[in-house]
């Protein structure tokens, strides 16, 4: 596997850990972001901090299986 691959799996686990963490701890700057002010528009501050702990988790899971098995 090329050091790139290695770089975005690491990224991938890192940004999901990240996503993770913020909404655990319902970061107020975090969930203000354009991005993120679009899911909590659809679903609620409540619906979008659930939204990014899936996202996250998901994150995880594929750089941490792609680390394993490529």
């Amino acid at each position: 596997m090329e050091p790139s691959e290695y770089f975005i799996l690491i990224l991938f686990i890192a940004l999901g850990l990240f996503s993770m963490v913020a909404a655990i701890l319902n970061l107020d700057w975090y969930f203000k972001t354009s991005g993120a002010m679009m899911f909590v528009n659809w679903f609620g501050r409540g619906g979008a901090r659930v939204f990014y702990a899936f996202l996250g988790a998901g994150l995880v899971a594929c750089g941490t299986l792609g680390l394993i098995y490529w």
